[in-house]
C-alpha cells in the first residue's frame, strides 16, 4: 500500500500515462519505502522526453535537461523527473558524454549504481526489480549493478556513496564491490571536492557511522581525501563509540580537535566549504576550547549561536565523555542571559564619547564596550545606562 509521499505524487504518474507514456517511482524513494524508512525525495522516471514533460505541467525547471532531468513543481512539492536513458562514456568521471533516451525502463535501471537503488514502482505499488535489489535489501548488502569496476570508473563518487549508504543503512558492502572500490579509489582525486563534501556530510550523519568509517579504513579511501591524505591517522583517532554529526561544520570541528596543526581555514579552503559552514566550525571550536578551560558558563553560551547548541552538545559528548552536558542545561543558561547580543547594551560608543569628550576616538572605545558586554553577561553589572556609567567611573578606560 502506497504511503503519503507517493499518494501525493501519484497524480504526476497518472497525467504522464494519460498521454501514452510510461512513468514509475524510482531509486532511493522505493528503497526507503521497502525499508519502511522516512522518504525525503520522490524521484520519477518516464518514457516521456523532457519537452513532453514541459508541455504537461505548468511549473517545470530544466535543471539537467541535457541529461533528461527536469524538476516538476506540483502542489508545493518538487519532483525530479528523468527520461529513461542509456548513458554513453563518462569522460569527465561524472556525466556521460551523451545520453540516448529510450522508452523502456529495463536499460535505465541497468545504468544505476547499486542494486538497492535500481528499483522502480508503478502507481499501484507494484515493484520492478531486475537485479535482485529486494534480496540485497533483505540481506542488508550493498552491491553494484553489474560490473563494479565499470560502475566506479564511470563515476568514482559512487565509491563514497557506497560508504555513505553503509553508514546510513548499517549494510555490509559486498566483498567483490569492496575489491572494485579499492581498484578505482585513486580516481576520487579527479572529482570536484564539493561533491565529496556533500557525500561526506551525509556519511557523518548516518545512524551507523561506525560502519561507514570501518569501510573507509578498509578501502583506504580516506588516503585520497584532502588533508586526510596527509594526516591519515585522523581517521584512526576518531572517538569511539562514534556518534552521528549533523553538519560538516561539526565534522571540521572534530577533525581540528584531533589534529590541531591543521587550521580551520585550511579545512574550509581545501574542502571548499561555504561561509556558513566556516562560521559554524569557528564558533564550535571556540565554544569547545572555552568549555575545556571554564566548563559550561554564561560567557561560553553567550558567544555561541543558538543554531549550534545541539552540535556543541554532540561534540562535547564525543570529545569529553566524562564531562557530559545536556541541551536543556545550555538552553537554561541561554534563557538566563541578560542580553543576547552587544547591540542590546544600554550604553553605546556615542555615550562613551560623551563621557570622555576630551579623548580622541580610538581602540579604547571598542575595548570598553567589550568589557561592559562581558560584565553584563556575567551578571556583575545590570544593563542600565546609569549602572554602566557608574561602572565606567570606577573602571575608567585605559589611555591608548
Amino acid at each position: 500500500m502506497l504511503t503519503d509521499p507517493f499518494i501525493k505524487a501519484k497524480k504526476i504518474l497518472e497525467k504522464i500515462e494519460c498521454h501514452n507514456h510510461k512513468a514509475y517511482f524510482v531509486g532511493g524513494c522505493v528503497r526507503d519505502f521497502l525499508l519502511k524508512r522516512s522518504i525525503e525525495d520522490v524521484d520519477i522516471a518516464t518514457s516521456a522526453a523532457p519537452h513532453i514533460i514541459k508541455q504537461l505541467f505548468d511549473k517545470v525547471i530544466p535543471v539537467g535537461i541535457e541529461h533528461g532531468t527536469v524538476i516538476v513543481r506540483y502542489k508545493h512539492e518538487s519532483y525530479e523527473v528523468t527520461t529513461f536513458r542509456i548513458d554513453g562514456i563518462y569522460t569527465d568521471k561524472r556525466h556521460p558524454d551523451r545520453v540516448e533516451f529510450i522508452d523502456k525502463i529495463d536499460k535505465d535501471l541497468e545504468r544505476r549504481d547499486f542494486t538497492i537503488n535500481a528499483l522502480a514502482m508503478d502507481k499501484n505499488g507494484v515493484i520492478i526489480d531486475l537485479f535482485n535489489g529486494r534480496e540485497d535489501l533483505q540481506n542488508k548488502t550493498i552491491r553494484t549493478v553489474g560490473n563494479g569496476y565499470d560502475r566506479f570508473t564511470e563515476d568514482p563518487l559512487r565509491i563514497i556513496r557506497a560508504l555513505r549508504f553503509s553508514s546510513q543503512l548499517g549494510f555490509m558492502i559486498d566483498q567483490e564491490t569492496v575489491s572494485h572500490m579499492k581498484k578505482v579509489k585513486q580516481d576520487i582525486n579527479n572529482l570536484a571536492i564539493e561533491r565529496i563534501t556533500n557525500e561526506f556530510t551525509k556519511l557523518f550523519k548516518g545512524q551507523y557511522l561506525g560502519n561507514g568509517i570501518e569501510y573507509l579504513q578498509q578501502t583506504e579511501v580516506h588516503k585520497q581525501l584532502p588533508i586526510i591524505r596527509d594526516y591519515p591517522t585522523i581517521i584512526n583517532r576518531l572517538p569511539s563509540p562514534l556518534r552521528p554529526l549533523h553538519s560538516f561544520g561539526e565534522v571540521i570541528a572534530l577533525f581540528h580537535h584531533i589534529e590541531p596543526n591543521v587550521s580551520l581555514e585550511t579545512w574550509v579552503k581545501q574542502w571548499k566549504c561555504s561561509n556558513k559552514i566556516k562560521q559554524e566550525a569557528i564558533q564550535l571550536v571556540e565554544a569547545l576550547d572555552h568549555f575545556n578551560q571554564e566548563g559550561l558558563s554564561k560567557w561560553g553560551v553567550y558567544r555561541l549561536s543558538s543554531l549550534y547548541y545541539e552540535g556543541f552538545v554532540r561534540l562535547v559528548e564525543l570529545i569529553n565523555p566524562t564531562k557530559l552536558i545536556h541541551l536543556d542545561e545550555v538552553e537554561q543558561i541561554d534563557q538566563s542571559l541578560p542580553i543576547k547580543s552587544k547591540k542590546e547594551l544600554a550604553l553605546n560608543g556615542n555615550d562613551l564619547i560623551a563621557l570622555f569628550p576630551d579623548r580622541r576616538k580610538g581602540s579604547w572605545l571598542q575595548k570598553t564596550i567589550n568589557k561592559l558586554e562581558y560584565e553584563v553577561v556575567l551578571g556583575n553589572v545590570n544593563n542600565t545606562k546609569k549602572e554602566l556609567k557608574e561602572w565606567i567611573k570606577w573602571n575608567p578606560p585605559e589611555i591608548n
